[in-house]
């Protein structure tokens, strides 16, 4: 009995501050697919800031408050390419988003999951972000505010701002995601070779 109820409740997963963000930011995303569509980049640039803004806290929380959690772990990275490929999605749609630019961001995230997804399925539980990926996530959220802004003010820095933040997109999202795919490989062959050493397997013995 004791141990059943040292046991913690599923729901207890969402009895936190940083996770709350999390699903906080995942439930604007249909929000934000809407009033963009709609036209009223105002309003979807003030929704996309809010996300942007719980990104940020939901970490700086988790360590602050000791709140990190396995569930907040595999959340967080989700709930950022949910938003950020559903609105380079919607922003080509709208004739605003440069087809290289969303083909190169989309086809990197699903990859990404779709590798995870098989890592997670094999034993491979941590997923530990590069800092090229880190840089990626921030220069995109950095290209939709400025696709955003652009629609809001003629201003030259705001086209400037917007031509840079789409070339370097390009350029952080194949270089992160050739990194990740040598950082995979490097890993996956380090751990077979690692088990083949616990199991008295050396190359040319019998």
């Amino acid at each position: 009995m004791n141990e059943e109820l040292k046991r913690p409740h599923p729901l207890n997963l969402f009895h936190n501050t940083p996770n709350l963000l999390t699903l906080l930011r995942i439930c604007l995303v249909p929000f934000l697919v809407v009033v963009t569509l709609k036209g009223r980049y105002e309003l979807s640039l003030i929704l996309f800031v809010i996300a942007g803004v719980t990104d940020g806290l939901d970490g700086l929380l988790a360590r602050v408050l000791k709140q990190r959690t396995v569930f907040g772990h595999y959340l967080d990275p989700v709930a950022d390419k949910l938003l950020l490929s559903t609105l380079f999605l919607v922003l080509l749609y709208k004739g605003l988003m440069p087809v290289t630019v969303t083909v190169l961001v989309f086809g990197r995230d699903v990859g990404i999951l779709m590798v995870s997804a098989i890592l997670y399925a094999v034993g491979r539980r941590e997923f530990p972000p590069s800092i090229f990926g880190k840089a990626n996530t921030l220069v995109q959220i950095s290209t939709v505010a400025a696709v955003m802004l652009h629609q809001l003010t003629p201003a030259y820095w705001v086209a400037v701002c917007r031509t840079v933040a789409l070339d370097v997109t390009i350029a952080l999202t194949i270089v992160s995601g050739l990194h990740y795919a040598w950082a995979v490989s490097r890993r996956s062959a380090a751990q077979a070779a690692n088990s083949s050493s616990h199991a008295g397997v050396h190359p040319g013995g019998k």
